[in-house]
């Protein structure tokens, strides 16, 4: 999955969301914009700075702007 709202990465992947940088480092464990998180399967975790929500399904790391 990847348009200008969302993308889809996997460990030690990275990308950008707009001009927001998203990385999954390694398994279950992400950064966006220079902030750092680890996040198990199934969870969520906002990042509120960037207006971005990223979520782990299995090895999906899905990153996704949010409306502000």
């Amino acid at each position: 999955m990847s348009n200008e709202n969302a993308i889809t990465l996997h460990p030690r992947q990275h990308d950008k969301l707009g001009n927001i940088y998203c990385g999954v480092t390694r398994e279950g464990f992400i950064a966006v914009a220079g902030d750092v998180h680890d996040i198990a399967d199934g969870e969520e975790v906002m990042f509120d700075k960037v207006h971005i929500k990223a979520s782990r399904k299995g090895e999906d790391y899905i990153f996704t702007r949010m409306s502000h």
